[in-house]
């Protein structure tokens, strides 16, 4: 068996809570192979904020100046 790298072990330790586990040990293999970086990925929020808009207040009540107008026929 292959000893680990020395910033695959680092990077294990910091990402759990317990290192000598194998989900930890399988972590730092894929550092120390390149697989994976360590530090993760960081996804960025698709869509605005709802504040902008905010057409809702309090349990799916539309505010009435934003309800949708209908003709009375």
């Amino acid at each position: 068996m292959a000893k680990l790298c020395a910033k695959g072990k680092a990077a294990a330790k910091r990402k759990f809570k317990v290192y000598p586990s194998a989900y930890a040990n399988m972590y730092a293999s894929g550092v120390c192979s390149g697989k994976i970086k360590p530090g993760g990925r960081k996804k960025k929020a698709m869509g605005g904020s709802m504040s902008k808009g905010n057409y809702t207040k309090g349990c799916g009540k539309v505010m009435a100046g934003k309800r949708k107008q209908y003709k009375n026929v």
